[in-house]
């Protein structure tokens, strides 16, 4: 033993006793130190009386750490790097313990493996010795048996996917891939995996996903996770690959579901360019066919009659809203405006006037009763009356944006019950009456309107004078009315009429502004340029 120690001694080169040996990252041995000695120490008091073999590299230090089980073999150099840019001290005078002991052939062939210094060291999983009967080499064995089909799949981008495949449920699923495969077997018959292709595909995601729909025992909730846009992708390559049952679980699926507007186009263009069976998709087809056009015109008229009908304030505005959304020309509902019969909104017209009617006499028969009871009468009379003037003002738009509201100029100028009873009723109400007038004006001043001089003469002789009566409970109460847009068009409609109607007129309105100024509206300009026309240009002309 002394002689060992001697031996390893000046291996390491000597050194004065006392002095501090210095640590170096070097591959010599490490210094000794008070616990390397204390180890060696009880290591001399344990090792066996027998002297180990020796071995073509000194063993490692038994109880030093290791990061693998080749140091805890005892065949690693004790001068290798154990972790990066670190030497881990090692005591060189310690003796190398006895090896320990090796059962089989097969770890002797794993050990055999790890012991070589060029191999990268194995993953931690894989450290472990191998067993000598695996479990589950019948398992994977069986399962690369059924995997008996490569499906690569080439895109129209460059993108490529291999699947590996059971080519029984392929061909069982897909009468298409059921002769691809009976080719290559014609061709490779003693293949252990037989390869087919697919090229030019549009979407390789949506090619595998139906692939993928062929093994999924519940195809309905994997089409619910998927969404009906993807469905409807895999609905088309079902369609090519001849997948039926594929194509029969995205019909139920996206019939079941509501669709975006989107996802809607997208469907019209699939069937517009494939050959479905009508039987098959009768239900979706049934929700993608457009009604008739010819009843799309009832239909309007009868949605129209049902909101002048309505007895809700806010809900009736709404179903304006929508029905002017529905027949405006740039509508995202319609490709083509909706055609409205005439007579069927002219009758709708005629029945709003004729409650119109009603509604005043009833207000009229209340004037003579008690305070407390007229008024019990009157806010419900006065909501009632507003919703008819709504309805009628409504209506012209309509008109007017189908050009067909002429007549209504003509219809309004004939309304001799209403003009009678205008001149008794309730300002409160009568002034209701000059807001269709006023709508009638400013489309006849901002030429929305075309109507033969006569026509104007005559609603401007019927509504004139009840409008410079209302004209200041208009200006209180406009209700959304541009009250400047109407002074500026009853002087425009005034100055189409011929020089005498025109000087009738503005006569009328001349003695009016002069007893009661702002209360009516402000003509001074038409009636400037009247003025003129009649009689300097007259003068000079003479002259």
């Amino acid at each position: 033993m002394a002689e060992t120690r001697g031996v390893r001694s000046a291996s390491t080169g000597r050194r004065a006793p006392g002095l501090r040996r210095v640590w170096c990252c070097s591959f010599t041995a490490a210094p000794d130190s008070p616990d390397h000695r204390r180890s060696s120490s009880t290591h001399r008091e344990l090792r066996p009386s027998k002297t180990p073999p020796k071995l073509s590299h000194p063993g490692s230090f038994h109880s030093s750490p290791s990061p693998s089980s080749k140091l805890g073999l005892g065949i690693i150099d004790p001068r290798r790097i154990l972790s990066p840019g670190r030497v881990s001290p090692i005591d060189s005078d310690t003796p190398l313990g006895p090896l320990p002991g090796i059962l089989d052939s097969a770890s002797i062939s794993t050990t055999a493996v790890e012991s070589e210094p060029e191999c990268p060291d194995p993953a931690p999983k894989e450290r472990s010795l191998v067993p000598e009967k695996p479990k589950t080499d019948t398992r994977v064995s069986l399962r690369e048996r059924s995997l008996d089909l490569r499906l690569c799949l080439k895109g129209k981008d460059g993108r490529c996917l291999v699947l590996e495949l059971d080519s029984g449920v392929l061909c069982e699923s897909s009468a298409f891939f059921a002769a691809m495969v009976l080719d290559s077997i014609r061709k490779v018959s003693d293949a252990d995996c037989q390869k087919i292709e697919v090229a030019g595909v549009e979407d390789v995601d949506v090619f595998k996903e139906t692939i993928e729909l062929m093994y999924e025992k519940d195809a309905s909730r994997w089409l619910m996770k998927a969404g009906v846009s993807r469905a409807i992708g895999i609905l088309e390559v079902c369609l090519k690959i001849m997948f039926d049952r594929g194509m029969r679980s995205c019909l139920k699926y996206i019939e079941a579901v509501p669709w975006t507007e989107t996802e809607e186009e997208k469907l019209k263009r699939l069937f517009a360019r494939s050959t479905i069976d009508k039987a098959i998709c009768e239900d979706v087809l049934a929700r993608l066919d457009p009604q008739d056009c010819n009843h799309s015109e009832d239909l309007a008229v009868q949605l129209i009659q049902s909101v002048t009908n309505a007895t809700n304030g806010n809900a009736r505005r709404e179903m304006r809203s929508l029905v002017n959304g529905l027949l405006s020309e740039s509508s995202v509902y319609q490709k083509e405006p909706v055609g409205l019969n005439k007579d069927s909104l002219y009758n709708i017209c005629h029945s709003c006037l004729n409650s119109l009617v009603k509604l005043f006499e009833e207000a009229l028969s209340s004037i003579p009763m008690d305070q407390m009871t007229a008024g019990k009468r009157t806010k419900p009379l006065i909501e009632r009356v507003s919703k008819q003037v709504e309805n009628l003002n409504w209506l012209l738009e309509i008109l007017i944006d189908k050009e067909m509201a002429e007549d209504f100029v003509g219809l309004w100028a004939n309304q001799k019950e209403l003009i009678r009873m205008h001149e008794r009723a309730s300002p409160m109400l009568r002034y209701e009456l000059s807001r269709i007038s006023a709508n009638v004006f400013i489309a006849l001043g901002l030429r929305k309107l075309q109507c033969p001089g006569g026509m104007r003469f005559s609603i401007l002789q019927s509504w004139f004078g009840p409008m410079l009566m209302d004209f200041g409970w208009l200006q209180r109460c406009s209700k959304g009315l541009d009250m400047r847009m109407l002074e500026e068009s009853l002087g425009q409609v005034i100055l189409t009429l011929r020089l005498k109607q025109q000087q009738i007129l503005f006569e009328e309105w001349f003695r009016c502004f002069a007893g009661h100024g702002t209360e009516c509206p402000n003509l001074c300009k038409a009636f400037q340029v009247w003025w003129r026309r009649s009689f300097v240009r007259t003068c000079e002309a003479r002259r």
